[in-house]
């Protein structure tokens, strides 16, 4: 279950590797990738739903405890 702690995290270094590609590939030959900045914009959906989730469970989990 520690991995799925990690998962976020990933779903961050997509999105700035993705940023990081988009900024390069625009600079240099003035084109937009749409494929990278899709990328971009999923994963940080994907890790503030995770982030929202995450504290959402340990919420519950303490109340249920109690």
């Amino acid at each position: 279950m520690k991995v799925l702690n990690y998962t976020k995290y990933l779903y961050l270094f997509v999105a700035i590797l993705s940023i990081y590609k988009i900024i390069t590939t625009w600079s240099n030959e003035e084109r937009i990738d749409y494929m990278f900045i899709a990328f971009a914009v999923v994963s940080l959906a994907m890790f503030f739903f995770r982030r929202h989730y995450e504290k959402k469970f340990e919420n519950y989990k303490k109340e249920k405890d109690e």
